[in-house]
């Protein structure tokens, strides 16, 4: 029986760190395959390429006996080349990450990481994207490397339900301080930005976007609160975006027997 096909991606480049560790966590658990930016591409969200082309190249030996590709394009960019034209049968896995930073709450809606996900999910692949609450260039993936492995090894075994995929946020922590996986919800949050004018050399004006992240619940089940407290969070994500509960209200508008005849 063959072993399991694991296709690999990030949003921070082929060179990044994160990835790495990535690698490292599932390389013996089944046929690995990493297809990845040439650059990083973070809060690119499920942007695809339209219009220019798209370019793939061999990366061979980044990851030792591992194939590699690197791709001009964003992160659903690259599950879409790999899927269509690099791999030879459906993946069994797809592991996104190791990312530089929380996904963590509102952060899904942007990460390039987690897009990459939610592409796998909508090809029917079970799929993960993983997060370390660290951007430093020198961050330590040691626990989330143990994690990943540990959280593919289950999708692996038990899969996931059709139409959803796991996001996966690990918090920079003291190994000894973790208290273990927390499977929580989305936290309600949001960035409230602001753009700062400046003027380049030629005095021309341009904006650049700083932000403050507001955090509006600190309830025990959500993913911020299991990251703030020691625990990595594992969200249950959907890419359905139907708000189910808001069906029946909207019906009552009586909507379906609007006619052109009535004023449109």
């Amino acid at each position: 029986m063959s072993k399991p096909l694991i296709l690999i991606c990030n949003d921070d480049g082929i060179t990044a760190p994160g990835i790495r560790a990535l690698v490292e966590a599932v390389r013996d658990l089944g046929d690995c395959v990493v297809v990845a930016p040439d650059k990083p591409q973070s809060g690119m969200g499920h942007a695809i390429t339209i219009g220019n082309p798209l370019r793939v190249y061999a990366q061979h030996g980044l990851f030792g006996d591992i194939p590699a590709y690197q791709t001009s394009g964003t992160p659903v960019d690259c599950v879409k080349l790999a899927v269509d034209q690099i791999l030879h049968r459906k993946p069994d896995l797809l592991v996104s990450g190791i990312n530089h930073g929380s996904n963590a709450s509102i952060n899904v809606i942007y990460s390039g990481t987690m897009s990459a996900a939610v592409e796998g999910g909508i090809e029917g692949i079970p799929s993960v994207g993983f997060s370390l609450c660290d951007y430093g260039l020198e961050a330590d993936f040691a626990l989330s490397l143990l994690i990943a492995r540990r959280v593919a090894e289950a999708v692996l075994h038990h899969g996931l339900m059709p139409g959803t995929l796991l996001n996966v946020n690990i918090p920079r922590i003291d190994p000894v301080q973790f208290r273990g996986l927390k499977v929580a919800r989305q936290a309600a949050a949001k960035w409230k930005e602001n753009f700062e004018e400046r003027r380049d050399p030629h005095g021309k004006a341009y904006y650049w976007m700083t932000g403050e992240f507001e955090l509006m619940e600190e309830r025990e089940d959500t993913d911020e609160w299991a990251l703030r407290n020691g625990y990595a969070s594992v969200v249950p994500v959907q890419f359905d975006l139907t708000a189910h509960h808001a069906l029946t209200g909207l019906q009552d508008w009586g909507m379906q027997a609007w006619r052109l005849q009535d004023g449109f």
